[in-house]
């Protein structure tokens, strides 16, 4: 989808009101551009969304699904206490070295361990690993998957916590009930979950601007 001009131009006059200049975060967005990376991190507003998310929760102990080149890491790194750690779990090695290096370039490397594998070979071990009771759980990956996600969330995360679902609009085509896309049943899937998971009080935001069309699936564990 083509973003209009638009969107793109007010999420920049935002970004340039209500951030300060981030040199390290335009060093990771350059980093995974020239790592070959898909460019679909989270827009900066969006970053910075996360990050008050995580303040207000004051979140401890963060599960993110699908690292990419660590740019929402950090910025959810950025919003735990001196002792809180994020487990960040990617498909692929590659993406996670260039998501460690730049961790590394951000001076939080202490704060976050990353994980390679798919990830649902990769969740029923992170328990033994001394990771569990998440209290911030981020889920941006493959789409088809996203209620295996959010079930084990729901299994390693404790109450009072915060799941929060990306990508969930797809330029409006989750109203589609019988598309054959994966990624757009996945997130239809997701979306029953959470409705008649007694657990999670839910809402979704749609979104646009830079990353076109959107939105998020917010949830509270209860």
């Amino acid at each position: 989808m083509t973003v209009p001009v638009i969107w793109n131009n007010v999420d920049l006059y935002f970004q340039n009101n209500l951030q300060q200049e981030d040199p390290v975060m335009k060093s990771v967005l350059k980093a995974n551009e020239e790592a070959g990376l898909p460019a679909i991190d989270v827009s900066p507003n969006q970053g910075k969304m996360l990050y008050l998310l995580a303040k207000l929760k004051k979140a401890n102990n963060i599960l993110e699904i699908g690292t990419l080149g660590g740019y929402s890491s950090i910025w959810l790194a950025r919003a735990l206490p001196n002792d809180g750690q994020i487990m960040s779990l990617e498909y692929s090695e590659k993406h996670a070295s260039v998501a460690r290096q730049n961790i590394r370039n951000a001076g939080l490397k202490d704060k976050v361990t990353i994980l390679v594998g798919p990830a649902l070979e990769t969740l029923p071990t992170i328990e033994e690993k001394g990771y569990h009771h998440f209290d911030f759980i981020f889920i941006d990956a493959d789409k088809q998957n996203n209620a295996n996600y959010v079930q084990w969330g729901l299994k390693l995360c404790k109450p009072g916590a915060v799941i929060i679902v990306d990508n969930v609009v797809r330029n409006g085509q989750v109203l589609k009930e019988d598309e054959h896309d994966p990624n757009i049943q996945g997130v239809r899937d997701c979306i029953e979950l959470f409705s008649s998971e007694p657990r999670i009080d839910a809402t979704a935001i749609q979104t646009v601007g830079s990353k076109g069309y959107d939105g998020f699936l917010l949830g509270i564990v209860e």
